[in-house]
């Protein structure tokens, strides 16, 4: 067990780099971010496995094992496939929130959450959403994709889209980017600036 979680670990050893979440328009950062714990956390934990071992601590070999497996997997931004969230179960915790018109899953990965205004078209709401469901699981299987039914234009009517755990625009391992407006993201930019550019 040791043998097979210490040759991945020193393979990712000198790759991992510690990131902190990012900011996002006065938003809070991300809750349950799936950033690496760092080099030296690692070490720790591949050292101390390799101490039980000498010392024949098959629980603490086993701890340490496990532990090091985890950060491995988190730097990897593999999510966790022994906690999976239960559709129906995310959906009945999301119900409940305010401004929450329904939520419905598009696939396995991508959560839709329609909001009733503008105001809660935004990452804080998409927060929120994920706060809600961290006690079901491993967020960072879940990407929400976040609507307004009360858009008035383009704009507010464009998907707002993220990962649970990551920074915008990024995903976890194998999660594809869904294409959820019937016009993509960047024809959408392209217009607007156009708009912008007529108005001066």
């Amino acid at each position: 067990m040791l043998r097979r979680v210490m040759v991945p670990a020193l393979l990712l050893l000198f790759g991992c780099t510690e990131r902190q979440p990012e900011a996002r328009d006065g938003a809070e950062a991300a809750p349950y971010p799936a950033q690496s714990t760092g080099p030296l956390d690692l070490a720790r934990e591949i050292a101390a496995a390799r101490v039980a071992a000498v010392t024949g601590d098959a629980e603490g070999v086993d701890r340490h094992s496990r532990e090091a497996a985890r950060q491995v997997m988190r730097s990897a931004r593999i999510p966790d496939s022994t906690r999976p969230i239960d559709p129906e179960a995310a959906r009945a915790a999301i119900r409940p929130m305010a401004g929450v018109r329904s939520a419905v899953w598009i696939d396995r990965a991508n959560l839709l959450v329609m909001v009733d205004s503008a105001a809660l078209r935004s990452d804080r709401t998409i927060d929120s959403v994920c706060r809600a469901l961290e006690p079901l699981g491993d967020t960072l299987a879940v990407v929400v994709n976040l609507q307004n039914l009360s858009a008035t234009g383009l704009e507010e009517s464009a998907t707002l889209s993220r990962n649970c755990q990551l920074p915008t625009g990024e995903r976890a391992w194998l999660q594809g980017k869904r294409r959820i407006d019937v016009v993509p993201r960047e024809e959408l930019d392209a217009f607007t600036a156009q708009q912008r550019n007529g108005r001066r």
